[in-house]
């Protein structure tokens, strides 16, 4: 199991044929991620050979789906076209959408998540780095290689921090770690991936990474103390961020003591979480849990 995507996704790329598209997608089927074709009108019907896999280019979503039944697709486009890539995949029925791309005007996010809310598609991102299921499947730019299948979820809104965390705890593995993208406005948030961990039968625990800005965790936190049965450890990006400057993600914006790293953590630990101060003591405080929870149900 695995919550999003597994194996079995038929995935497009919107994208393939430029440079980043080229790269990554040579990276995703590395990965054994299913990739059944790319997508750009002004070079459909070609084919790109990926060392030793075709993979044939159509004029649209709507085709790539109609010749190879994709249901999910990852967004490689520059800004000022992701809103037409992103609601063209939606109006496709495409089921899941990655958005990577960074950049894109708030106005353009706000748009075209609510569509794809509205039309069925689940969005990650935008400016994310993706979704992986460790020997499964990966969508986006997460690298494969520095960890294993295991039990632990992971949702965050740092790339660099998912990359951290998967590596080390990479001797006990992931289910599915889950970049949602640290812009204002995302298609899926923490609560959402909460959900879907708290119901998938092979994640014994979540690893939840948020950062400084916003209400995102504050609203995570209620979340959990409601719904969440498995234990959650978490990890704030910016404690050490000056006070009133805005920093680094486009979310990262911080009101008197709303939105900052401690008022997130005591809202986390309010709930029941554990949160570590840095990566390396959130990841020992997975590992203790885990023993924790061995000793409860050996």
């Amino acid at each position: 199991m695995a919550i999003y995507l597994t194996k079995e996704s038929k995935v497009l790329v919107q994208g393939m044929t430029g440079g980043e598209g080229m790269k990554h997608t040579r990276r995703m089927l590395a990965a054994g991620t299913n990739v059944v074709g790319g997508v750009n009108p002004r070079k459909a019907g070609r084919t790109v050979d990926f060392d030793d896999r075709a993979v044939p280019v159509f004029g649209s979503v709507a085709d790539g789906i109609r010749s190879t039944g994709a249901d999910a697709t990852v967004v490689f486009v520059p800004p000022a076209f992701a809103k037409a890539a992103v609601t063209e995949a939606a109006d496709a029925g495409i089921g899941l959408a990655v958005v990577i791309t960074e950049g894109i005007p708030v106005h353009d996010s706000v748009a075209f998540t609510a569509y794809a809310r509205q039309k069925g598609t689940r969005i990650i991102g935008p400016n994310c780095p993706g979704l992986i299921t460790p020997g499964q499947s990966n969508a986006g730019i997460i690298p494969a290689d520095i960890t294993k299948p295991g039990r632990i979820g992971l949702v965050s809104k740092s790339g660099t921090l998912t990359y951290q965390l998967m590596y080390e705890l990479r001797d006990i593995g992931f289910s599915t770690c889950v970049g949602i993208g640290g812009d204002p406005v995302v298609g899926t948030t923490h609560i959402d991936c909460l959900a879907a961990f708290q119901d998938d039968p092979d994640t014994d625990l979540v690893v939840l990474i948020g950062e400084i800005g916003g209400d995102a965790e504050e609203r995570a936190a209620a979340y959990i103390r409601d719904h969440v049965t498995k234990p959650v450890v978490g990890y704030i990006a910016g404690f050490t961020a000056p006070e009133g400057r805005t920093m680094g993600h486009a979310g990262a914006i911080v009101s008197g003591s709303a939105g900052t790293a401690r008022a997130k953590k005591e809202a986390l630990e309010g709930a029941g979480v554990r949160v570590g101060s840095t990566p390396t003591e959130t990841a020992r405080l997975v590992l203790a849990v885990l023993e924790e929870e061995r000793g409860r149900h050996p």
